[in-house]
C-alpha cells in the first residue's frame, strides 16, 4: 500500500511539473467536447478529452503491467 501511494504521488507531482506543457497540446478542445456559454451559465463537458486520457492510461498501464510481469 506504501508503495502505491508513493508511486501515486510521484504521477501526481510529475503531473504537476508538465501540466503547462500539456496546457499547449490543446487538450480539452477536441472534438466531443462540449461547451456551453450564455449570460451567467458555463458549462464545460470534456467527453473527448476523457476519452483521449482514458484510452492512453490505459495502453500505458497495460504496458507497465506487461513488462513487471516479464
Amino acid at each position: 500500500m506504501q508503495r502505491l501511494l508513493i508511486t501515486l504521488g510521484a504521477v501526481l507531482l510529475l503531473l504537476g511539473i508538465v501540466w503547462p506543457w500539456l496546457a499547449r497540446t490543446g487538450l480539452g478542445h477536441l472534438p466531443g467536447d462540449i461547451r456551453i456559454e450564455r449570460p451567467g451559465l458555463r458549462i464545460y463537458i470534456p467527453l473527448g478529452s476523457t476519452l483521449l486520457v482514458s484510452v492512453l492510461l490505459s495502453v500505458v498501464l497495460t504496458v507497465l503491467t506487461w513488462l513487471g510481469r516479464r
